[in-house]
């Protein structure tokens, strides 16, 4: 394979194509269209997505939101680097071309199978609250809740960010190239300028209202007062000046000083909602490394993230209640699709009832995906209708338990990448600032998150307390599912999502596209969405997922039409790499 250098390739002319599609609740909506070639290589992996045929490769191999991004991580593998070298690579260049979706501001998950050990180990970069933070913190003075865009919009949603530190832990484990040089490309793309993105361009222009809100968000994304035009020139020497102190200082340099300072003073001056995060908080703030949550489904273990992600033990509740389901007659069958709405329904009430993070809440992970447990949940779905109710169940658990249902929004943004080096490592990383553009405030070249708008914003329910409270330095409850599927002891699948609490929906339905419909992983990202949460069943516009309407309807479904815009990204390994890239967004794979 040819390797274009990605900041070569921003300095050539290039008009890009594309159409966005409206969602009115989802932040991000889909991109139909593709980039202009920067390279031979990012043109051939355009067409692969759209004719629904995998990238392959037998070396190595990235899939990510941005071509540039992925152009990033392919330079590193073809240098040598590990999965881990790739990853810091592809993240920094992440925070520049997709800004809205995540960056240095907000928080991860990384699931990280290490070939030369084994070890499968995932470690947690989410955001926490403020030391500061009371159970009252997104509560009106009646103890009533607020509206939930008066609480992102601004510094009281801003939790202490964590994927600067997930990024060293990560290259301080399993990276061996030079630190500051996989920041060195962000730098110098930031500083020359890129070509801004259709649905970077669209996204600044449907919520350019809350973007002018504060003075350095509006200068950088609606210049003049003009929202940005798609195949703009846009630089940021800041974000390139903050690269720059990390790259000498490293994580340090973000979480201390002067770069630290400017965090706090922008959150806790926010005009009309100023936040208590403070450089307390930064300082003490780690990564915690996590051993994975893992569920067996055909013959495989389905491995992802614990507590404080709900995604891990969520996506394996739903595929082991179907582990007895035949599940072969495919995606366009309503049995089938009954049977995976209300196994998720299913885990959806354990997820609302059980599920926050760990450290703070006694979670019986272990109970919830124990096969026993789900074999008897399980039973709920021999009917021929849907379930009436799917209320929550009783897992085992080893401590006095009695928790309320959660009442917590989470908002899709998100972006995923999926990599896997030439000696067999394989990173599936889960990258967030929440909602489209986070906080809106903009410091240092880069957004901050609204995470704590994943908290319940009441603690309480009837006198019970919720599981997903705020609660000083606890970590909020999340739904990013970062998935390394293992068969035998080595990784077979990487896969994982953006798109709020949908992604674990997505996840699970894009595992039993390729174990159970035989789709290979392009074919799997790409199939029709269909997702049940709650009981109302989604099914994806202008697809054929519309022709099951009328027969979910009549098993007793209400039933929802409407764009469902999902950032899959996936590698599948065997005798080849094979890549593929959700078709819904601007993302692609490359391999050599």
């Amino acid at each position: 394979m040819r390797i274009f250098p990605v900041t070569a390739a921003l300095l050539i002319a290039t008009q890009v194509h594309a159409q966005q599609a409206a969602d009115a609740v989802q932040p991000e909506p889909a991109t139909q269209g593709a980039f202009e070639a920067l390279s031979e290589e990012i043109a051939a992996a355009f067409k692969a997505k759209a004719t629904r045929t995998p990238v392959q490769a037998s070396d190595w191999m990235v899939a990510a939101a941005n071509p540039l991004a992925v152009q990033a991580g392919a330079d590193v593998l073809a240098a040598g680097g590990t999965a881990a070298d790739a990853l810091v690579a592809v993240q920094a260049m992440l925070g520049l071309v997709e800004p809205q979706s995540s960056g240095l501001g907000g928080g991860a998950f990384l699931v990280y199978y290490d070939a030369g050990s084994g070890e499968l180990m995932t470690l947690d970069g989410r955001e926490t609250a403020p030391l500061a933070a009371t159970p009252r913190l997104f509560q009106d003075e009646n103890g009533e809740p607020l509206g939930f865009f008066d609480a992102v919009v601004g510094g009281l949603s801003v939790g202490t960010p964590g994927t600067p530190a997930l990024m060293q832990a990560a290259h301080e484990r399993w990276g061996r190239m030079d630190w500051a040089g996989l920041l060195q490309p962000a730098a110098n793309l930031a500083e020359q300028g890129f070509a801004v993105s259709p649905r970077l361009a669209g996204l600044v222009e449907s919520d350019a209202e809350r973007l002018a809100r504060f003075p350095a968000t509006a200068a950088y994304f609606l210049p003049g007062g003009t929202p940005l035009a798609v195949g703009q020139t846009l630089t940021n020497p800041a974000y390139a000046q903050t690269l720059g102190a990390m790259a000498t200082g490293g994580a340090a340099a973000f979480y201390t000083g002067e770069i630290a300072a400017d965090i706090v003073s922008t959150v806790r001056s926010a005009k009309g909602n100023p936040g208590v995060l403070s450089e307390t908080d930064l300082s003490i703030y780690e990564v915690k490394e996590r051993a994975p949550v893992c569920a067996t489904y055909r013959a495989h273990d389905v491995c992802g993230m614990g507590p404080p992600s709900s995604g891990g033990l969520t996506v394996g509740q739903i595929l082991g209640m179907l582990e007895g389901f035949d599940l072969s007659a495919g995606p366009g069958d309503a049995e089938v699709r009954r049977l995976i709405g209300d196994a998720s329904r299913l885990a959806f009430a354990d997820r609302g009832r059980y599920m926050a993070d760990s450290d703070f809440v006694p979670v019986p992970a272990a109970g919830l995906i124990d096969p026993a447990y789900l074999a008897d949940r399980a039973a709920a779905l021999n009917g021929e209708s849907a379930l009436e109710d799917a209320a929550p169940g009783t897992p085992a658990f080893d401590h006095a338990l009695l928790q309320a249902d959660d009442v917590s929004i989470e908002l899709p943004s998100t972006s995923h990448f999926v990599i896997v080096d030439a000696e067999g490592s394989v990173a599936s990383m889960t990258t967030t600032i929440e909602n489209g553009f986070g906080s809106r405030l903009m410091v240092r070249g880069f957004l901050l998150n609204n995470e704590l708008t994943d908290f319940s914003f009441r603690s309480h329910s009837e006198g019970v307390p919720i599981a997903n409270r705020v609660e000083p330095g606890k970590r909020p409850r999340s739904s990013m599912a970062p998935t390394i599927v293992m068969k035998d002891g080595a990784p077979v699948l990487a896969i994982g999502s953006p798109g709020g609490s949908r992604i674990i929906g997505y996840v699970a339905e894009s595992i039993i596209a390729h174990l159970d419909w035989g789709m290979n992983v392009q074919e799997a990202v790409s199939v029709p969405h269909a997702v049940n949460r709650f009981g109302t069943y989604d099914l994806e516009e202008g697809s054929t997922a519309t022709a099951l309407e009328q027969d979910l309807t009549q098993m007793g479904y209400e039933v929802n039409i409407r764009a469902l815009t999902s950032g899959l990204h996936a590698i599948s390994l065997g005798e080849t790499l094979q890549g593929g890239a959700d078709p819904r967004r601007e993302g692609i794979a490359l391999g050599q």
